[in-house]
């Protein structure tokens, strides 16, 4: 997924919560980009909920510079949701989608996220998780 589109998804583990507090709703998904904010979002209908500012700094000190590869920086957020999901959005600087991702980029990559689908290719990503 990631070679093919330039993102990977990774499906949410809890139920969304309405006004009150109860659980319900479609569940929701994520957009992990390389270097970029989380973005969450509802699978069935492509709206969009949130960004989740994270980030892994390369701690090696090698390379001269603080940030991870691209590669290195998605496999970083996917492993951190798939182990400890709540931990990272509860660390997360949360904002409303558009402060640093343009909405319609993000719509256009569930677009292609989908076509990608469409033409079979999700049994190729990371496992169930990232799909």
């Amino acid at each position: 997924m990631y070679r093919d589109l330039g993102f990977i998804r990774v499906v949410g583990r809890f139920a969304r919560r309405d006004a009150d507090g109860r659980a319900g709703g479609p569940p929701y998904a994520y957009l992990v980009y390389p270097h970029r904010p989380i973005v969450a979002f509802v699978p069935g209908t492509g709206q969009l909920l949130s960004e989740y500012c994270v980030e892994f700094p390369d701690l090696t000190g090698t390379r001269g510079r603080g940030r991870l590869p691209a590669s290195d920086d998605v496999l970083a957020k996917w492993m951190a949701l798939t182990s400890d999901e709540s931990r990272v959005i509860r660390r997360a600087n949360m904002h409303l989608v558009g402060r640093q991702l343009d909405p319609a980029r993000v719509r256009r990559d569930l677009w292609r996220l989908a076509e990608w689908e469409r033409r079979g290719h999700q049994g190729r990503s990371l496992g169930a998780s990232a799909q």
